[in-house]
């Protein structure tokens, strides 16, 4: 079978630290056929550093060309380009998060739909083997767990960034940036009114860096009953809400900015009357880190037990373009639709409304 010929739209450092370096080691899966970035010289640069043959800088062009797929990792908002890449006939992966509003978010999923392929969103961390292996002992507590914790404790890019060699460029247009911080600025007003500044701040900081706890707690909880509480503070660069669920367990969810600690933190904690569960990841630059788990419990005698089991040495990354390829060459079902990621913009929506509601 033929690889499939996939572009990418957006050559930053989420391209060229996980995407390219995992799609140039799945060769027998995807060939990558055109990068386009709305900087000439990136495209140009990362093309050359990858060794692919076409660089663009309009999208447009690139849908234009003969390819299978698109892979969007350019900066947000991604509707336009995702509902255009999936009326083009494109299959779809689209790097979180979706979008910022439910307006843009049922475009992508009416796109999706009169498509047909596959579309997915780019939340690799339930890809994850660890997050699996939670998965599992979750389920085995039967309907027990009482409490969930996550704690993100989210240091400045750039400590993390400094550890690769990036290509990089300063060509972008002016008006190309106006018009993102334009849209940026509607998105905000459509999903809440006219809203305070740490208000907006906290919505992207919820859809950009804690939208992979969020969609992390529906895949094992579903969706959450309500939002019974919400706090945010130091300019929106600290974020707690408390979700109830449908069994009545409550979760305490934590999202705190730390700009000059060289130190990430990232954790969900799962407790029932009998078990825990401890899950914890390391940033999403990381290439070779695992995540870790722990098991702790009381067995058949009464003596309490922790475990840490042997998580399978595989980047979650390249799994989920595995998973793409599989869908689109062997008609899998996708594990991440859009139509699900469509749940994750509604209760970012919900968690902000409520800490206004409460003001």
């Amino acid at each position: 079978m033929a690889p499939v010929r996939i572009g990418i739209v957006g050559c930053g450092a989420i391209a060229q630290i996980q995407h390219l370096p995992n799609l140039a080691e799945l060769r027998e899966e995807f060939e990558v056929a055109a990068v386009c970035d709305c900087s000439p010289s990136l495209a140009r640069a990362v093309a050359g550093e990858f060794g692919i043959p076409v660089h663009l800088s309009d999208y447009r062009d690139l849908l234009a060309t003969d390819l299978d797929a698109v892979l969007l990792c350019h900066s947000d908002p991604k509707t336009e380009i995702a509902v255009a890449s999936l009326q083009a006939g494109k299959h779809t992966f689209i790097e979180k998060p979706l979008c910022w509003t439910l307006a843009d978010a049922d475009a992508i999923v009416e796109a999706a739909h009169n498509f047909g392929g596959t579309c997915q969103v780019g939340y690799m961390k339930v890809y994850d083997p660890a997050f699996e292996l939670a998965r599992r002992e979750v389920q085995a507590m039967e309907g027990t767990v009482r409490f969930i914790q996550v704690n993100h404790l989210h240091t400045d890019n750039s400590h993390h960034l400094a550890h690769f060699r990036l290509q990089r460029s300063d060509d972008i247009p002016e008006d190309l940036r106006a018009a993102q911080r334009e849209a940026r600025r509607a998105a905000v007003a459509e999903a809440l009114g006219d809203v305070s500044d740490d208000a907006a701040a906290a919505f992207f900081h919820l859809g950009g860096s804690m939208i992979h706890d969020l969609y992390g707690l529906r895949a094992l909880f579903g969706q959450p009953r309500r939002v019974v509480s919400t706090e945010i503070w130091n300019e929106g660069l600290g974020i707690t809400a408390m979700l109830e669920y449908e069994s009545g367990a409550r979760c305490a969810a934590t999202w705190v900015e730390l700009h000059n600690i060289r130190q990430f933190t990232e954790t969900l904690e799962v407790y029932g009357d009998n078990r825990g569960v401890v899950l914890s990841y390391p940033t999403g630059f990381s290439r070779g880190i695992l995540s870790t788990l722990t098991v702790k419990g009381v067995d058949e005698d009464g003596r309490a037990f922790t475990t840490h089991p042997e998580i399978d040495w595989e980047n979650p990354f390249r799994r989920e373009l595995t998973h793409f390829h599989s869908c689109i060459t062997g008609g899998r079902t996708c594990r991440t639709p859009v139509e699900d990621a469509r749940q994750d913009v509604a209760l970012i929506i919900d968690i902000v409304r409520r800490y206004l509601a409460a003001r």
